[in-house]
């Protein structure tokens, strides 16, 4: 072989080895799996506090993790097939949103890829850990207990409607927390005298058939229930309330921004953000079963004014005393 050639040869087995030997050193960049009952389109404020949680424990999509997305669009039956496909990509961490079937269809998943979820009752009653001190197994996450805050929102809206004597309460009899929903607030009505109807509904032909019962039953006020699949069609109830000129009161905050009347729960960004920041200690090395639950520390309550207005209301002094925001 000519020097010359000899020489090529070489230089081009040193790179060949360099590189071999970076991408030997280099980790594979972590996955997460992002599952949620809910939309894209919906999600767009808390997928961002979610962001802001992984970055605020060091992590970016894209520069040193990815994320794999799952949508369910409301449809509680894809989650298991959702979790599972996650599940057989080898996810580092599944992310479960989205409410309780979300946390139940990951959960039942692995028994060991890290679990994280953001769920809206009680955790330990629905099975997902053995205590919110100590998860106890591979899964664990954030709480937001919306559903127990029906009672709270029947309330609220008595007093911004004090003659109305018939109110509409929609709820989702495949949420997991439903019958405790429609337990709380069959027991609230009689305590605050008014009559109760409640409509079911879990998917769009059943939601078109509870606004018309609620139509031609004569209610004067409306509650809607916490539920994921609500939050997927939220510009469409929004806008039966309006047409109907009915004071309606939301779980999230979402809701009053986009024209709603009143929503009371906790802030589910802040919810989002704790998921994200679990996610990163736990790619950190942190275990599932040492990371207690977390409980809700913010909660919005939100009044459009605007909308108000648009029906004639007063709201009641105390009331935007007591809000965290008024919308004018």
């Amino acid at each position: 072989m000519r020097r010359r050639d000899f020489i090529k040869a070489a230089a081009a087995s040193v790179v060949v080895w360099s590189t071999t030997m970076a991408g030997a050193q280099q980790p594979a960049m972590p996955v997460i799996g992002f599952m949620s009952a809910r939309s894209p389109d919906d999600t767009v404020q808390v997928l961002n506090a979610f962001h802001k949680g992984l970055s605020e424990g060091g992590f970016v999509n894209g520069r040193n993790v990815t994320v794999e997305y799952r949508w369910a669009h409301g449809d509680y039956g894809r989650l298991p097939a959702l979790a599972a496909e996650l599940v057989q990509t080898g996810v580092n961490v599944l992310v479960a949103t989205g409410g309780d079937a979300s946390a139940r269809a990951a959960r039942d998943a692995t028994t060991v890829i890290p679990v994280v979820f953001n769920s809206g009752s009680d955790p330990v009653k629905a099975g997902l850990v053995q205590s919110l001190n100590r998860p106890g197994s591979n899964v664990t996450g954030s709480v937001i207990l919306s559903e127990a805050m029906e009672q709270k929102r029947f309330s609220i809206l008595q007093e911004v409607v004090p003659a109305v004597t018939i109110f509409g309460a929609i709820v989702n009899p495949n949420y997991p927390p439903s019958a405790n929903q429609v337990r709380d607030l069959e027991l609230a009505a009689p305590k605050l005298g008014r009559q109760l109807l409640v409509v079911k509904a879990s998917n769009d032909s059943e939601l078109d058939a509870a606004f018309a019962t609620l139509s031609g039953a004569g209610v004067g006020a409306l509650l809607v229930a916490s539920d994921p699949y609500f939050d997927t069609r939220r510009s469409r109830i929004i806008a039966f309330a309006a047409q109907n000129r009915l004071p309606a009161i939301y779980q999230f905050r979402e809701y009053a921004i986009e024209g709603g009347l009143i929503s009371y729960g906790p802030s589910i960004t802040d919810a989002y953000r704790q998921v994200g920041t679990y996610v990163a200690r736990i790619l950190k090395g942190e275990k599932p079963a040492d990371l207690p639950v977390l409980q809700p520390t913010k909660f919005d309550f939100v009044i459009n004014l605007k909308t108000a207005k648009t029906l004639g209301l007063v709201v009641p002094f105390g009331l935007l005393n007591a809000a965290d925001e008024v919308i004018e």
